[in-house]
């Protein structure tokens, strides 16, 4: 039989980022898929060791705009790991309060995104319209709706006065009514139901075999949560529950995420009520040599930061992982067997960032050795340059590149 194949990307309108999917068809059956990275490389890991402890925890917020606070925290929770730091019980907790607004603007941005994905337009905009509730208190307690520059090895940057702290209690209580009621509209629509639920089965077993994460694991009946299975000092002494659906399939993937919703919302509640007066910061002056692995529950799933020090004042090696880089390869078990109409909804729907997990290394199979790094790509890269100049007949630019 000759062998159909569908591209999807790298562009695409249900890609977020720039990503190749190649569809293998029979029909409008998918019986295999791959897929092509390598569009998003941007060597955080490379510029983290020219630049120090500090300034490092601003690089990192940039791998995701999403995920703007979690790396940070896993990043300074590596560090603190290594110096063996006790973080103030203050800073914790507006640690809790940073780190859970943001799961809310993230899990609403993706039901949004959902929404519009199968036509729903009512929903898209419902859900960013109480995202924007969210992204408004996030700019009261930190100064910035994205990219809030709070949190620093040993502490936070900046404390939460009397006025914002109430006015977050405030807006937090206003915004919860809304999203209940957009979580019961959607847990209720059977048309809902029908075009999602046994979409995109990721079995449990299946799960833990790809090591998936985050609402991609719950949602397939895995109650894996690194808040809770390794309770950071923050969440210690709140009460929420690790949300959990048993099906696998997209309708599950979406339940968890609205439901994890009201588990942020009171945490937040908790901490801002719970704030006890006290210093935001340890005060750290050095990191002496060692090394250390910071995890935390981002929310796509577990992000992981390694850290190594040689005794100066930058990372000698800093190791990231991502979410995505678990739960993406999942779409070979739960994409097989669908529809081409279900395919991009299906990978959409492990709420995937592809520029947090890029990596690029080329190895030799036979001896297991990388043999091309950093600096052999850019080599390979100015020298193609200079080749299209050569073919072109061009003048070469009259600065040098330097490798």
């Amino acid at each position: 039989m000759k062998e159909t194949i569908i591209p999807i990307g790298p562009y695409h309108p249900l890609l977020e980022e720039p990503e190749h999917f190649k569809l293998y068809v029979e029909g409008e059956r998918v019986v295999d898929l791959d897929v092509e990275i390598g569009y998003n490389h941007r060597g955080v890991e490379k510029l983290s060791e020219g630049k120090t402890w500090d300034q490092v925890a601003y690089l990192v917020e940039r791998i995701c705009g999403i995920c703007s606070t979690s790396h940070p925290m896993a990043y300074c929770l590596a560090v603190e790991d290594l110096l063996g730091c006790e973080v103030p019980k203050r800073a914790q907790l507006i640690r809790v309060v940073v780190c859970e607004l943001e799961r809310l603007h993230s899990h609403l941005l993706w039901v949004g995104l959902a929404g519009h994905f199968i036509g729903y337009n009512t929903v898209w905009m419902w859900a960013w319209k109480y995202r924007e509730t969210i992204l408004e208190i996030c700019e009261k307690l930190t100064g910035n709706r994205n990219h809030y520059a709070m949190f620093k090895p040993g502490g936070v940057r900046r404390d939460f006065n009397k006025e914002q702290i109430e006015y977050g209690l405030e807006r937090i209580v206003e915004v919860e009514k809304p999203i209940q009621m957009l979580t019961d509209a959607i847990l209720d629509d059977p048309v809902i139901h029908k075009r999602l639920k046994g979409i995109g089965v990721l079995k449990k077993e299946d799960a833990i075999l790809y090591s998936a994460v985050g609402p991609t694991a719950r949602g397939s009946g895995v109650p894996f949560d690194v808040r809770k299975d390794e309770p950071l000092d923050g969440y210690k002494d709140l009460k929420w529950k690790v949300i959990v659906q048993e099906d696998g399939d997209v309708f599950s993937k979406g339940v968890v995420r609205l439901l994890e919703c009201f588990e942020s919302i009171s945490m937040i509640k908790q901490a801002l009520s719970s704030l006890p007066e006290g210093p935001i910061d340890a005060d750290i002056r050095e990191v002496p040599p060692g090394e250390g692995c910071g995890r935390y529950e981002a929310p796509r799933g577990e992000v992981f930061h390694y850290v190594r020090s040689d005794g100066s004042n930058m990372p000698y090696r800093h190791k990231i992982r991502a979410p995505t880089f678990n739960n993406l390869p999942t779409f070979k078990a739960s994409c097989k067997g669908e529809t081409i109409a279900d395919v991009a909804l299906i990978t959409a729907s492990i709420d995937p960032c592809y520029c947090c997990t890029e990596r690029v290394a080329v190895i030799d199979k036979n001896n297991n050795k990388k043999i091309l790094g950093e600096k052999e790509l850019l080599k390979l890269s100015v020298e193609k340059t200079k080749d299209i100049i050569k073919k072109l007949g061009k003048t070469p630019p009259l600065y040098r590149m330097e490798i």
